[in-house]
């Protein structure tokens, strides 16, 4: 239950400051919420994972779908050398999971590391 509350608030604060923060405040906020409300790392990585994962993605289908795919199909043609849209949204959700994860689990291990040494 914890760690569901952990992705939704990821994902909702993700959205959030993506609104007025550079692509990259995804990890402030995994950082930020993980180091508020502890985790394993293990746990912390797949949460955020998910979060940021499933918000791009559903951001990315929706912003494909208004353009009728052509921004997206000229992407993935010219980064992936194929033309299909719906694999751009995926390559690029699974680049911000993964650093929304990374940042996560830096918070986690940072969080052990700090408890270690007191």
């Amino acid at each position: 239950m914890k760690s569901f509350a952990h992705f939704l608030l990821i994902l909702l604060l993700a959205y959030v400051a993506g609104m007025v923060l550079p692509w990259w405040s995804v990890a402030l906020v995994a950082f930020l919420v993980t180091l508020l409300m502890p985790l394993s790392p293990g746990k912390s990585f797949f949460s955020a994972f998910m979060g940021v994962f499933v918000l791009w993605l559903v951001l990315a289908f929706y912003m494909d779908v208004r353009n009728d795919h052509l921004l997206a199909n000229r992407m993935s043609e010219m980064i992936l050398k194929v033309r299909s849209a719906p694999l751009i949204g995926v390559v690029s959700s699974f680049i911000g999971g993964l650093v929304a994860g990374f940042a996560a689990s830096s918070a986690a291990f940072l969080r052990a590391a700090k408890k270690t040494a007191a």
